[in-house]
């Protein structure tokens, strides 16, 4: 069998940071669906896959159809999605997982293929650091503000929620300025090691693709998928083995 690929890829943060531009990224990442469909077992996307997204009981932001439907179509052929949530759409629940049947998390999660042993999530809010956003977000997670927020009318309530989205994601730093032992994500999984040993770390969240050995006793390595508005990065697992790859 062909399918026996496990996809990963993140911060497609669709409508961002306009509707043109937006829509080009959107059927990028569809043709890339379509190339990888025949080889996938399992698609995960970590995060930040709209660059923002609120459901109200009974309305959702508009657009992003082609990639909706082409998940849907994916998932209706037996290759199973997982959608995890990123600081950009931490308001999705349960709306994509009736309507398309992908599965749906909140936090961070340990998966295992056969003898490989993964850390996944989209990255933001971990490690040591960065305690005014981890306010913010318990704030905006809170049940108040979410019952708060749904009570202004979509139209005013999701401008104002795009709004928001423009200002966090600022001007995104550029492979060449990192220093990637100083990583707060590398640091965050040279300690975790410590707790739960796993052969991989996979996130999202800083928009650069990187690969950073932990230098451990177990091999691991620190993954970062990168992003679709700059490099159209995403990472492959087959054989043992995971791969950082940009679609061309």
């Amino acid at each position: 069998m062909n399918n026996q690929k496990i996809f990963f890829a993140s911060d497609f943060h669709l409508g961002a940071p306009n509707q043109k531009s937006s829509l080009l990224r959107e059927k990028n990442i569809v043709r890339w669906l379509n190339s990888i469909e025949n080889e996938a077992k399992e698609i995960y996307l970590l995060g930040d896959i709209f660059d923002f997204w609120f459901e109200y009981s009974k309305v959702v932001p508009k657009g992003f159809v082609r990639l909706l439907g082409k998940l849907a179509e994916l998932c209706d052929k037996g290759i199973q999605v997982h959608l995890f949530t990123g600081n950009h759409d931490m308001w999705t629940k349960n709306y994509l997982e009736e309507e398309i049947g992908l599965k749906l998390y909140h936090k961070p999660q340990i998966i295992e293929f056969k003898d490989i042993k993964i850390f996944l999530g989209h990255g933001d809010g971990l490690g040591k650091g960065d305690y005014k956003y981890k306010v913010l977000k318990t704030i905006f997670q809170s049940t108040i503000c979410n019952w708060l927020f749904s009570r202004i009318h979509p139209n005013l309530a999701i401008s104002i929620g795009q709004k928001w989205s423009d200002l966090s994601r600022g001007n995104q730093p550029i492979e060449k300025d990192i220093d990637f032992e100083k990583e707060q994500l590398f640091q965050y999984c040279k300690e975790q090691q410590k707790l739960k040993k796993v052969n991989f770390y996979l996130f999202g969240h800083r928009h650069i693709p990187m690969e950073i050995p932990l230098n451990d006793s177990f091999n691991a390595k620190y993954i970062n998928l990168g992003d679709w508005i700059t490099f159209n990065s995403y990472a492959v697992l087959h054989n043992s083995t995971i791969e950082l790859k940009k679609f061309k």
